[in-house]
């Protein structure tokens, strides 16, 4: 069952961190050319870059937060390397809806809002895949820096959530 959970979770992220590889690409090569501002450009633009994030690359990345969480479960991993590898993974969900913010944008402009650069996104997106990777593979001993966190962060502090944060 775990074998069968690590091939999900491995192949969908794969889709994903492509998916975050070549959606700033399109977005540079077809979001910020002047073919854009004609309705031909513009449909094909918003289509592509529309499906292949709702139909393609999201799904990937929920199957893939999901496989991992069950892993994260099931395995009972609590090393800190794990934890700083889901802070990786973190920065690549910001990326993952910053480009999905911009796509939105160019829908409800109608050809006329202007697409930031994706070269950042792409950058923060590789150098995210990066770390997590470095992180699963070398499992660091991250101890002697968890260390150096203050004791509030460390330690559960004994209270009550607020009310108003409790859902039921």
């Amino acid at each position: 069952m775990i074998a069968l959970i690590k091939a999900v979770h491995l192949a969908t992220l794969a889709v994903w961190c492509a998916g975050l590889i070549a959606l700033p690409v399109v977005m540079q090569v077809h979001g910020r050319t002047p073919r854009v501002h004609t309705q031909p450009g513009f449909a094909e633009f918003r289509l592509l870059s529309h499906r292949a994030y709702t139909r393609v690359i999201t799904p990937a990345a929920v199957v893939t937060i999901t496989a991992g969480t069950l892993l994260f479960v099931l395995e009972g991993l609590r090393a800190p390397w794990m934890l700083a590898k889901l802070l990786a993974v973190a920065g690549m969900v910001l990326v993952h809806a910053w480009l999905g913010h911009q796509i939105s944008l160019t829908g409800e402009g109608a050809g006329r809002h202007l697409i930031p650069s994706p070269l950042p996104a792409l950058l923060a997106a590789l150098a995210f895949m990066a770390l997590t990777l470095w992180l699963v593979l070398a499992k660091p001993d991250l101890a002697p820096l968890a260390a150096q966190l203050p004791d509030w962060l460390l330690q559960p502090r004994g209270r009550a959530l607020p009310s108003d944060l409790v859902p039921i």
